[in-house]
């Protein structure tokens, strides 16, 4: 005997069967609003959700009850003024959650409604991805410091690809900005924040061109120390613990040999440690310290598959405990051959030069390899093995990595694009690709 299923799995969102006051009324005058739907619905997320325009200075109290939705307006309202309030994704049916994507209730309280619109993109400078969590502000004062000292006029939310979309807007002009509001306070007052700006004011009328804004921030959020893999030396509790990039035994024939330390250090006798091969023949070599003074890098030519000795006498490490280094070290390793690494040829189409490209091959979000572009072809013959994520920097001030922009001085960021599919390069094999560059 088969049991009942039940039925099909509703799959409908909720429908708005009424308004009270009807949607896009004119002459509004009272605080009240009642949203009616065809089947119990419930609010999430409607802090994350909500846009009302033009922002109010207090917030509207919104309920949800049954099939029913109760709205109450607790600012003064301006004359002769479109209003409209977005609930995004915020309303879904309570049984299966189905979601009423982007209700939207508008009146106005004069004779007409505002049908002007301002549509656009926001991408984040650095990386040429998108964040959704950014707000798009508009301001109907066009001081510089209006930003910082006051709320917007107007707020829209980015969908996932980064645009957004005004509406009901009236003819002006505006400035235009966008921000990742960390503290929820709709004013620029972070150098830590995400914020981009256009550098004039947008004239807003019925032949509205789109716009498109790069974010970025002045300064970095802080983030943990310096981390390191490969083999790790201890002497004791009391001692210094320090960390190298020899991996599996091998050093890599491209990059420096480092040794990252737990605590920083103030004294490095660098003339007492030894570069050798296997006979101690001294091999030349330098030290350098980064700004945290916890990570040394030993930079020398290295050649591929072969034996090195790094001798490390005690007492030539001091940290800023008072620590050393108490006994001496032999760290025996062996360079990496050539037929472990990868030959590169890119080829490059729409690929502006005049913009001083540089190409970026990123891992893990973070730049690991970066290099000028002068031609519509960038070869190497000895490339680590892996899997890449692309970029292209247009470098406008040729200093080889990416400069934020600064709203003080008008300077927009400089742009990065990223290049669609990563690219996976092959130990002893030769990886080509063609690119279009978007």
């Amino acid at each position: 005997m088969a049991f009942p299923t039940g039925g099909d799995r509703d799959s409908l969102a909720p429908v708005l069967i009424k308004a009270n006051p009807q949607n896009k009324t004119l002459h509004f005058t009272g605080n009240k609003i009642t949203l009616s739907f065809d089947e119990y619905i419930e609010l999430q997320d409607l802090q994350n959700n909500l846009v009302v325009s033009p922002w109010p200075l207090k917030t509207p109290i919104i309920n949800s009850n049954l099939k029913t939705i109760s709205i109450r307006l607790r600012d003064s309202l301006k004359p002769n003024t479109t209003y409209s309030i977005q609930f995004g994704n915020a309303v879904k049916d309570n049984n299966e959650g189905n979601v009423y994507h982007n209700l939207l209730y508008v009146f106005s309280t004069g004779d007409h409604i505002d049908s002007l619109t301002l549509a656009g993109q926001v991408t984040v400078a650095e990386t040429g991805a998108t964040d959704s969590t950014l707000l798009v502000l508009l301001y109907k004062d066009l001081d510089d410091s209006a930003v910082i000292k006051s709320k917007p006029d107007y707020i829209a939310r980015l969908d996932n690809r980064g645009g957004f979309l005004f509406q009901y807007l009236p003819a002006g002009k505006y400035n235009v900005f966008a921000l990742k509001d960390g503290d929820g306070g709709k004013t620029y007052n972070s150098k830590s924040e995400l914020f981009a700006f256009l550098n004039e004011p947008v004239t807003i009328s019925p032949n509205s061109s789109p716009v498109q804004l790069f974010a970025s921030s002045i300064e970095k959020e802080k983030r943990g120390g310096p981390s390191a893999t490969g083999i790790t030396r201890k002497n004791k509790p009391t001692a210094l613990v320090y960390r190298t990039s020899i991996e599996a035994n091998r050093q890599d024939i491209l990059s420096d040999l480092t040794l990252v330390f737990s605590t920083p250090l103030t004294q490095i006798d660098s003339n007492k440690i030894i570069l050798s091969d296997t006979l101690f023949m001294p091999i030349p070599f330098t030290l350098k310290t980064d700004s945290t003074a916890k990570i040394v890098s030993l930079h020398t030519r290295w050649q591929p598959d072969k034996p090195y000795l790094l001798l490390i006498p005690a007492h030539v490490f001091k940290d800023s405990l008072g620590f050393t280094n108490e006994k001496a070290d032999t760290i025996r390793f062996s360079t990496k051959r050539e037929e472990d690494y990868a030959a590169v040829e890119l080829r490059f189409q729409n690929l502006d030069l005049s913009l001083h490209p540089v190409l970026q091959f990123i891992v893990s979000d973070t730049v690991f390899y970066s290099a000028p572009v002068t031609s519509n072809k960038w070869k190497n013959k000895q490339f680590l093995p892996g899997t890449y994520g692309l970029r292209i920097l247009y470098d406008a001030n040729e200093n080889g990595v990416w400069d934020t922009g600064n709203y003080n001085t008008k300077t927009q960021p400089e742009r990065v694009i990223p290049l669609p599919d990563d690219l996976k390069l092959r130990a002893n094999w030769d990886n080509e690709r063609d690119i279009l560059v978007p």
